[in-house]
């Protein structure tokens, strides 16, 4: 059964008017389920509409999107097989973030990586029941660091004090989801905003410049989320990454139009160089490189 008040995705997103560089990649979406077949975690803090991989492959060709990320969500646990199966059908074109627990074996993750993952991801933000101990992100990271993965990291402004430390251990590239979720009444003059800036500084640190949706206070088109993206864009030029993240969950007001997502890119990053950076060149080396 889905969560009580769980919005779903848009049903009909429009056609963007920014035509996408060929080669554009999403890098930052999600599959759910189907629950039928691919069962939602049971210690999951919520359970989503589902979301399969034909849908996702639809909205892609529809926004005009030729490769993207699928990062696992916490609805599915540590039982990455909904992921792991859309990989197989997308073929090269996909690549995968998978969440794992400290008893993955070599042998798994290695498998792992010849479908196409590419990295784990860790979830700190406290709401969504992210409880997983240091010393075990510790002992995953010590698996994962003989493979060309890296990490990618959700979190909040608030926890970033008490994690810093063991971002800054991290033996491999660290990536940031959802601009750090630096909201936009804080903007870029903000300490939330100098203290991801200060993270940004070391350049094993990359960052999405997604989901202006959740955090923007006026709606679509999130005007007021442009000036951090571009901010971050203009910071770190070669290590910054867009994504949809379809099919947006936990959404606490409607769900974004995907077309509009993607028309922003042309308000946030004008500079045509930029935009096959931003789109194509980052992505490609992080993920296919």
């Amino acid at each position: 059964m889905v969560s009580p008040g769980y919005i779903p995705f848009h049903p009909n997103p429009s056609k963007p008017e920014f035509t996408l560089p060929k080669g554009s990649v999403d890098s930052h979406c999600h599959v759910f389920g189907p629950g039928d077949v691919f069962p939602y975690a049971a210690t999951s803090s919520y359970v989503p509409v589902d979301a399969p991989k034909e849908l996702l492959f639809q909205r892609h060709q529809h926004l005009g999107i030729d490769r993207a990320v699928i990062v696992q969500a916490s609805c599915h646990g540590t039982d990455n097989r909904a992921m792991i199966d859309a990989l197989k059908t997308a073929g090269d074109t996909y690549r995968g973030i998978a969440i794992v627990n400290s008893e993955i074996t070599e042998d798994e993750l290695k498998q792992m990586d010849e479908v196409g993952v590419r990295g784990v991801r860790f979830n700190f933000v406290k709401r969504l029941k992210a409880r997983q101990p240091i010393e075990v992100r510790m002992n995953i990271l010590e698996k994962i660091k003989q493979l060309p993965w890296h990490l990618v990291v959700y979190f909040e402004p608030a926890d970033l004090p008490e994690i810093k430390d063991f971002l800054m251990q991290v033996p491999v590239p660290v990536v940031i989801d959802h601009m750090g979720c630096i909201p936009s009444d804080k903007g870029v003059s903000s300490k939330e905003f100098e203290e991801l800036a200060e993270l940004l500084r070391d350049d094993r640190f990359w960052i999405k410049v997604s989901c202006p949706e959740r955090f923007s206070k006026q709606g679509a088109p999130y005007l007021d989320m442009d000036e951090v993206a571009s901010e971050l864009i203009r910071m770190i030029p070669d290590r910054v990454l867009w994504g949809t993240d379809w099919p947006h969950p936990n959404m606490k007001r409607e769900a974004p139009d995907d077309g509009i997502l993607v028309d922003r890119i042309a308000r946030i990053c004008p500079d045509e160089q930029q935009q096959k950076a931003l789109l194509i060149e980052n992505p490609t080396r992080l993920y296919w490189g």
